[in-house]
């Protein structure tokens, strides 16, 4: 009966160690993961930063061509 009990107690505790080591692996993929996701964010925070700024200066350069264009000041004048 003894022995009975002892092969249940280690059966049980080999499900506990296996169990926790299996967290312990999801974790650290989670962890992967999150270190992976967070460089993509950095990435694409920068390009959009980039696409931010070459954005300005496109709308910077057409705002100075419409205002200093001839049909803009000679629509203007008309009725």
């Amino acid at each position: 009966v003894q022995a009975a009990d002892s092969l249940l107690k280690l059966v049980s505790e080999l499900k506990q160690t296996a169990i926790f080591s299996g967290f312990a692996s999801l974790n650290d993929h989670v962890d992967q993961r999150t270190e992976e996701f967070n460089k993509l964010a950095e990435n694409t925070n920068g390009t959009f930063a980039r696409i931010g700024e070459e954005v300005a200066a496109s709308l910077k350069e057409l705002e100075s061509h419409y205002y200093s264009s001839t049909l803009r000041t000679s629509v203007r004048h008309e009725p």
